[in-house]
């Protein structure tokens, strides 16, 4: 079994209803592999939301982490997910095959958001607040990352646990992601993109007041 694994604002009714996530899971409900926990009304940081599952004894081992305003464009998820944890430990959509000094975001090599080469970049990812939006292509895929797009991320359970590999709740909203990436990579866990079709209805929220907080939190603690 494979858990999806995502926290909203909406309310339960208001999640399968409207939110791409709760619409996109109601069109994948014929992939009896596909469960959900979904945390509704939500203001707790996602690290300790995604904390629980990993911590949980529940027997299903593939865990897969993703924003509620997520369209899942691609049916075939369930094989896909499964598929790119056979050639590594942790999975995403985008990455980077590499990492710099200071580097704030998977795809930006400094706090002015300067991309960096695409040579460096990989994945593809759908922008548009319906399905099947305009496309973004990083490069090519499947690819051995350092860092990955907290948008979806994939793991198996028990490989986390084997290493002691979780979220910091320090970083709420932001700077989850990559630093969970860097933990993994400490632990010297593989991470890669791998082929899985979704449009994200929003850009993020890089600059804000609350992500200049995280970013100097980031930075206290892994000094570059």
């Amino acid at each position: 079994m494979i858990e999806i694994i995502s926290a909203s604002r909406h309310n339960e009714q208001s999640f399968w209803n409207t939110s791409p996530l709760g619409i996109s899971l109601r069109r994948l409900m014929f992939d009896f592999r596909l469960k959900h926990h979904i945390t509704y009304n939500n203001h707790t940081g996602l690290g300790k939301i995604y904390n629980r599952r990993i911590g949980s004894t529940s027997p299903d081992d593939v865990l897969v982490f993703i924003h509620d305003d997520v369209w899942i464009d691609d049916f075939h998820l369930g094989d896909h997910i499964i598929q790119g944890l056979e050639q590594y430990d942790i999975i995403g959509v985008a990455g980077n095959l590499r990492r710099v000094p200071y580097q704030p975001s998977w795809a930006f090599i400094d706090d002015k958001f300067t991309w960096d080469e695409k040579k460096n970049l990989s994945g593809a990812v759908a922008h548009a607040p319906s399905p099947f939006g305009q496309i973004s292509f990083y490069g090519k895929v499947p690819a051995t990352c350092e860092l990955l797009d907290g948008v979806l991320l994939a793991a198996r359970r028990s490989k986390l646990n084997a290493v002691d590999v979780t979220f910091d709740p320090v970083f709420e909203f932001h700077f989850y992601d990559i630093d969970f990436c860097r933990t993994a990579r400490y632990r010297e866990l593989r991470l890669g993109t791998w082929n899985i079709a979704i449009t994200h209805a929003s850009g993020g929220n890089c600059g804000s007041e609350e992500w200049k907080k995280m970013y100097a939190n980031y930075l206290l603690k892994w000094k570059d």
